[in-house]
């Protein structure tokens, strides 16, 4: 809490240094608030990544999806199975099952990290895209100082500039360099 509070007053305290370094002769500095978070939504730009990550791994999370079923399915035939099974087919069954769910477990867990890497590429593209578009929209506007609403306290409305920087990405449309993805790399068989 105190970490959060202290990292408020620092962001009050830049943009007081920020104010006060203003030349004497602007009376009334003009400052702007954003929120990122929307840009990054509502922004076709963002849109368009969201879009491309889905079509990305769709293909290889129906492939999970399936590897899953047929390790429930093992493990259902062999709890139905097992009892009359013999001892052999038994000790075979089982180790299948923990093959096919060792197979499972380590493609899922390289599934997850291959997405949280593509989407923090992505994101990093797209933040730089929405900064971009802030700083060119507040230079056009005459801003003196523009703040991310995350670090902001209160604000009152009429400072709120991410419906106008909004419009801005809308009217630039989806970027085609954010939303193509890399090549896919194939799917790793599963190992036995």
């Amino acid at each position: 809490m105190n970490l959060a509070i202290n990292s408020r007053v620092g962001v009050w305290m830049m943009a007081v240094g920020a104010l006060a370094a203003l030349p004497a002769v602007a009376a009334e500095p003009k400052i702007g608030v954003v929120d990122f978070q929307r840009l990054a939504i509502e922004s076709p730009q963002g849109k368009a990544v969201m879009e491309s990550m889905r079509a990305e791994f769709a293909p290889r999370e129906r492939t999970l999806q399936a590897q899953g079923q047929a390790v429930k399915a093992k493990e259902d035939k062999l709890q139905k199975d097992g009892a009359t099974m013999s001892e052999d087919q038994r000790v075979r069954a089982e180790k299948e099952l923990r093959d096919g769910a060792r197979d499972f477990e380590r493609a899922k867990g390289e599934f997850q990290d291959d997405m949280n890497a593509r989407r923090n590429e992505e994101l990093s593209r797209l933040q730089r895209t929405i900064v971009e578009e802030v700083r060119s929209y507040g230079k056009a506007q005459g801003y003196d100082l523009i703040l991310a609403q995350e670090g902001v306290i209160y604000n009152a409305s009429a400072s709120d500039i991410t419906p106008a920087v909004l419009s801005a990405l809308q009217a630039r449309g989806g970027s085609p360099a954010a939303a193509k993805p890399p090549a896919a790399p194939p799917a790793k068989p599963p190992t036995k």
